[in-house]
């Protein structure tokens, strides 16, 4: 088993605080949904930025926030900005859960995962888990679709200033800077 993991957050999970949440639960501003945590709550150990090889891009409904959802599309021409956690690889599993909809609590097959380089647990959204790297020999891991790509859908505005708000923090982009780039991922 491969832990720590490093979790590449492309969405609004770029804002750290956000991110917190899915650690130890409760509501993110904006957002419609409390979340229940992990079973692990501890903080990561260690955030900074990368770029994927890919892009961004809204589609679908959030149930959460209202408008699109970001995904990430490996296929596409990039790069596509994110923010990389050092966390457990139980955390991962268990933000994966909670990104679905699903009770906390599921096992990766990590090993797997990282030998494969990319794994589907089924057509929905964020169903699939793909390796976009590794630091220091630490896999780097997200998710996305899983099926076919979701109809475009531009993102609700709490959700759109949720993630220039990370990308902000994230690589030192002033709010302006930060929604030019998110809009070229559009």
């Amino acid at each position: 088993m491969h832990s720590p993991v490093w979790y590449a957050a492309y969405g609004s999970n770029l804002c750290a605080e956000r991110f917190a949440c899915y650690l130890a639960g409760g509501r993110p501003e904006g957002a419609s949904r409390t979340y229940t945590g992990c079973r692990d709550t501890s903080a990561p150990t260690g955030i900074r930025p990368v770029l994927l090889p890919g892009s961004v891009f809204f589609g679908g409904v959030s149930r959460v926030w209202g408008g699109g959802m970001a995904f990430y599309d490996p296929a596409l021409p990039g790069p596509a900005y994110a923010a990389a956690y050092r966390i457990k690889a139980e955390q991962f599993a268990d933000v994966w859960c909670q990104e679905r909809h699903q009770p906390v609590g599921a096992l990766l097959p990590l090993d797997t995962i990282v030998a494969e380089g990319d794994w589907r647990a089924g057509e929905g959204r964020y169903d699939r888990v793909l390796v976009v790297g590794f630091i220091n020999r630490e896999p780097v891991l997200t998710f996305t679709f899983g099926g076919l790509r979701p109809p475009a859908n531009p993102p609700a505005p709490a959700y759109a200033a949720m993630i220039a708000r990370g990308l902000s923090h994230a690589y030192g982009l002033g709010p302006g800077a930060a929604v030019t780039r998110q809009r070229a991922r559009r």
